[in-house]
């Protein structure tokens, strides 16, 4: 299948807050520090106080600008991806970043749909472009800070919460970093794995960081626990599932993939997901992730920026975007080097 417009990545960039040891620092997040240590995370990445997530994504977005050589003038459309508790309620974290970055005028979008926002914004920037043809240049910037005062970073699911933002510039007719075909899969029976019960409209009071979001899951399926574990085996099959269907979409074959970049999970998970969708452990981005660990919807871009800053992508090379949100939502994008 021809995609609707020709669209490819010329500059990536990313930043990370301050790399913390896991074995030395999981004890004053949890009391079963081992747990967290199986997982097979080595660092993760906490921002220094007061700088949240319109600093961070400012930051990415201005070093990949810098690195196209591009101004302010040049950008056409702003898409902030932010995966986390946003800084305010009620409050357009896209315009937020707009001004840090001095866009003036320019248009934006926020995309809040967990840790698919960013991937899935390649399908929607594609869109944008095929229906404006003065759209030529789109930033896109995707950030994650955990909110210590709504989410324990060890606690939250079995990825360990690491803090950055991932920025690409987006540009019609680019042929490098190319973006072939996105796909999705959602399963709304289970939109509420792992929402944060506190601080919206429904319940504003309440904290509570000794909540186990996954003992939440559990108690989901307390009365039928064969369907746990049909669910546990499912997520990886899903994964497998949407991967295909953007190589379907882009026409091109799953052998083809070179790279599996999904989120930055545990090593045991990632290992599940190699085996799946029939990718080598060692290409996928298992070795980013034990010294990244979960930086949200920033994931697969941060992994892309580094992989491409380290010369380890070739021209020609396909690689698959990948991964899980809550929601429950399975998502690919397709680019080719």
């Amino acid at each position: 299948m021809t995609a609707p417009v020709t669209l490819g990545i010329s500059a990536l960039a990313h930043v990370l807050g301050e790399p913390q040891d896991v074995a030395a620092t999981a004890g004053s997040y949890v009391d079963d520090p081992e747990r967290v240590i199986r997982w097979g995370y080595r660092t993760y990445h906490r921002a220094a106080p007061g700088v949240g997530q319109t600093l961070m994504a400012a930051d990415a977005a201005r070093r990949a600008m810098d690195a196209a050589g591009l101004g302010p003038a040049d950008i056409d459309y702003l898409v902030v991806a932010d995966s986390g508790v946003p800084e305010y309620l009620n409050w357009d974290a896209s315009a937020a970043v707009a001004r840090e970055l001095g866009l003036g005028p320019t248009p934006t979008l926020l995309a809040t749909q967990g840790c698919s926002s960013a991937v899935t914004a390649l399908q929607q920037v594609a869109g944008l472009m095929a229906v404006r043809e003065d759209v030529h240049r789109v930033l896109l910037v995707a950030v994650h800070r955990v909110s210590e005062a709504h989410i324990n970073r060890m606690r939250n699911n079995t990825c360990l919460g690491s803090d950055g933002a991932a920025a690409a510039v987006l540009e019609r007719g680019h042929g490098r970093l190319r973006w072939l075909a996105t796909d999705q899969i959602v399963d709304p029976r289970y939109v509420d794995f792992f929402r944060v019960e506190y601080g919206g409209g429904a319940a504003p009071e309440g904290a509570n960081l000794e909540v186990d979001q996954l003992a939440l899951v559990h108690q989901y399926f307390r009365r039928e626990p064969e369907q746990l574990a049909e669910f546990v085996k499912d997520v990886d099959h899903k994964v497998a599932a949407v991967v295909e269907r953007a190589c379907k979409r882009a026409g091109v074959s799953p052998s083809e993939i070179r790279r599996l970049i999904y989120l930055n999970d545990n090593q045991h998970s990632l290992a599940g997901v190699a085996k799946a969708t029939g990718i080598p452990l060692e290409r996928t981005n298992a070795d980013l992730s034990a010294e990244l660990s979960h930086v949200g919807c920033a994931d697969q871009l941060l992994c892309l920026s580094l992989y491409d800053e380290r010369g380890d992508l070739e021209a020609g090379d396909l690689v698959a975007l990948a991964g899980l949100s809550g929601g429950m939502q399975w998502f690919c994008s397709l680019v080719r080097v």
